[in-house]
């Protein structure tokens, strides 16, 4: 009988030990997202997930070396200080309260080009809107037209001058007010992640987080890194694009409103809102891309230009030659349009050309 029960243990045993094992080569078949990696001749292709969204990064390595592990790590630490959906996050934690010091090395960088950015554009570019973006349904309530007197409430805790900081700290002037640099965050992310290949000899590389993009030197052909601008159509294919534009060490992100929308009452309701007014914005400006030296930087400005419209925008440009921009707008008759600045001319094309 003894015997008996000692091969059952045995048996119970081994049949754990192969259940074990077709587990663990089942999770290695079934890689999640975040460790995907493709290699071709010095060519590294890596996709993930960060932010609610997800990144593809390509670059050239002669030595074919898989950075994935390194680049969840940074952008795990760097969502720690900037996420407004972490609870714990740094930047969650100051919106709960008036007073932060910095432990982590992301949220000074961002407070000191949002600031510039701010100004700049005269308060176009404001982190502090993020309540107002709520109030108009573009939180997790969903879509609900507000009235004038909520608005205008809020209103009193938008600005982003009401926000001070040094080198250790940052702090309220107005309590109750609330920080959300989702306009600016992606491409400050897209920046992070290219630093970091760069400081690990890597110098020809595109790095994407949701449509924002950085590039550095030239792809596996010895050209620069293309990428395209989509048609702003409503019901257009998301792969369906309106030009192509060739970057040269360059950050690129676009912002557009003709997706991210709601009606109410046969009113089209935009997710951009003007800091200024408290509203949805109106005009005939459907996408701004911007070209600027780092990612961080046109992604604040193209969210600056969908406030201000097609004509502010052209002028903020010209005025102050920090960054270059092609708008998509629609004319007096529904047509697309659009607007090239000179200094992205040469590095434009078209599907159709």
């Amino acid at each position: 009988m003894r015997s008996n029960a000692n091969k059952n243990i045995i048996y119970s045993i081994i049949l754990l030990l192969l259940v074990a094992i077709v587990y663990l080569y089942r999770q290695n078949q079934q890689k999640p997202v975040e460790e995907m990696v493709e290699k071709t001749s010095g060519k590294v292709t890596l996709a993930g997930n960060t932010m609610g969204t997800t990144y593809n990064i390509n670059y050239l390595d002669t030595e074919e070396r898989d950075f994935t592990s390194s680049i969840d790590s940074l952008l795990l630490v760097f969502n720690q200080s900037l996420s407004t959906y972490i609870p714990d996050s740094e930047l969650s934690q100051f919106n709960k309260g008036d007073t932060l010091f910095f432990g982590l090395p992301y949220f000074l960088p961002i407070l000191q080009s949002s600031k510039v950015i701010y100004e700049i554009t005269e308060g176009a570019f404001d982190p502090t809107v993020g309540p107002l973006v709520n109030l108009w349904g573009f939180g997790p309530e969903g879509p609900q037209l507000k009235d004038s007197v909520n608005i205008n409430t809020i209103l009193e805790l938008v600005g982003f001058d009401k926000i001070v900081f040094d080198s250790a700290s940052v702090r309220k002037i107005k309590p109750g007010m609330y920080l959300d640099f989702s306009a600016i965050a992606k491409g400050y992310g897209v920046d992070v992640v290219a630093d970091f290949l760069m400081d690990k000899g890597i110098e020809n590389l595109l790095v994407e987080i949701g449509g924002e993009l950085v590039a550095r030197g030239v792809n596996e052909k010895g050209e620069l890194w293309k990428v395209g601008i989509n048609r702003p159509e409503e019901l257009g294919r998301a792969d369906a694009l309106y030009s192509i534009v060739a970057l040269k060490d360059q950050g690129m992100a676009t912002s557009g409103n003709y997706r991210n929308y709601y009606e109410s009452g046969g009113i089209k309701i935009s997710h951009t809102i003007n800091p200024a007014t408290g509203r949805p914005v109106n005009h005939n400006l459907l996408s701004a891309t911007v070209l600027a030296n780092d990612c961080m930087t046109a992604d604040a400005y193209a969210t600056a230009l969908m406030v201000m419209g097609t004509d502010k925008a052209i002028e903020l440009q010209k005025n102050q030659g920090l960054f270059e921009i092609f708008l998509i707008y629609s004319d007096s008759t529904g047509q697309l349009k659009s607007y090239a600045s000179e200094g992205i001319k040469p590095f434009l094309s078209f599907p159709q050309d």
